[in-house]
């Protein structure tokens, strides 16, 4: 009975050994890397562990806006100068494509399942930000003399090609799409609105006048949920919180020059990029009420959370320089050098950011 007890064992203990061997191995956790367009000279790819640029990937003239596709193959980046978009293979650091979108090309979102790109861009523009106090009627008069609103260009990334153009407003900004990736939300600072957009039907469904609250809507971000969408209206130094059906529930104060606007990963937190007052202001997701003011450099527009949430990189255009923030503690831990008029950043893994939102 024993010598039975213990052959049983002894196979049970061999078929556990056999099954492991044969499962297959656990991989590695997957190398993290910020990739932030320069519009000086390309996109610099930092290691997100060593908090190192560890090279720069040529695309076009003057990049902005950029987005990654959710495995991880593409890079998008809209080249303002160059009036196209460049498709980078993000493996070899190559650019494998170039697809011409417009003038001004600008803002990029890759949507949700991977298969479409959408680029704005501004044919009317001169590329240069309007003064302060220059309100929509200023724009409305360029755009009756030159006769050519925005557009967004819609690429196909299995084609490479662009598929379609939505009609937009003057000058196009940020953009988001709803939680169930079938629409698309647009700020339009030329003319103080937020459009929406179906996508199935490529149509504009909806169309938001915010200028009894603010002007130059800007930034434009989701909730995680889905219930809320954030604007910011960067020459009234404020942002307008809507809800699920688009329509306006408050506004509320920031610091000066509000852009870039994100959650933080775990939704509890509310971040906005204060350009002019050269600050990342920390809300509270629910209640609004401010939490912290980290000071940053100069013309910080857009930021990204790492994929660990530990940390919020912040790129800032005329300080040439990417300030890494301590998430828990808010405050900056480190100042990264060498760039040259960072603009736009994002990470791979995708992380939470101004010109991101991961489908969770």
């Amino acid at each position: 009975m024993r010598s039975a007890r213990w052959l049983a064992c002894s196979l049970s203990v061999l078929l556990s050994l056999l099954l492991a061997a044969a499962a297959p191995a656990r991989s590695a956790p997957a190398e993290a890397f910020a990739y932030v367009t320069n519009q000086g000279d390309g996109v610099s790819v930092i290691d997100l562990e060593t908090m190192k640029v560890v090279r720069t990937i040529a695309v076009g003239k003057d990049p902005r806006g950029l987005g990654i596709t959710p495995d991880g193959r593409y890079l998008v980046a809209a080249n303002q100068a160059d009036a196209d978009v460049s498709v980078v293979d993000i493996a070899t650091a190559k650019t494998v494509h170039r697809i011409a979108v417009g003038k001004n090309a600008e803002f990029v979102r890759v949507g949700p399942d991977g298969r479409l790109a959408y680029v704005t861009y501004e044919p009317s523009s001169t590329g240069k930000p309007p003064a302060k106090g220059e309100g929509a009627s200023n724009k409305a008069e360029e755009a009756s003399e030159e006769e050519k609103p925005a557009e967004i260009a819609v690429i196909d990334l299995s084609k490479f090609e662009v598929a379609a153009r939505l009609p937009a407003s003057l000058e196009t900004e940020g953009m988001d799409f709803s939680r169930d990736g079938r629409e698309l939300v647009v700020a339009n600072e030329g003319d103080n609105t937020v459009a929406v957009y179906d996508l199935a039907s490529r149509r504009a469904i909806k169309k938001i006048d915010v200028s009894r609250y603010g002007n130059r809507p800007r930034g434009v971000k989701r909730s995680p949920d889905g219930s809320t969408f954030l604007v910011t209206l960067e020459n009234s130094d404020n942002f307008l919180v809507l809800d699920s059906h688009y329509d306006v529930l408050k506004a509320v104060a920031t610091g000066k020059g509000p852009y870039g606007v994100a959650f933080a990963p775990d939704g509890a937190t509310v971040w906005i990029a204060a350009a002019r007052s050269q600050r990342v202001e920390v809300l509270d997701a629910k209640s609004f009420a401010p939490m912290a003011s980290i000071p940053v450099g100069k013309r910080c527009w857009h930021f990204s959370f790492t994929p660990d949430g530990t940390k919020a990189l912040v790129a800032c255009g005329r300080s040439d320089e990417v300030v890494v923030v301590d998430v828990a503690k808010h405050e900056p831990v480190a100042t990264l050098t060498g760039f040259h008029e960072p603009w736009g950043i994002v990470t791979y893994p995708k992380s939470s950011g101004s010109l991101d939102t991961p489908t969770r």
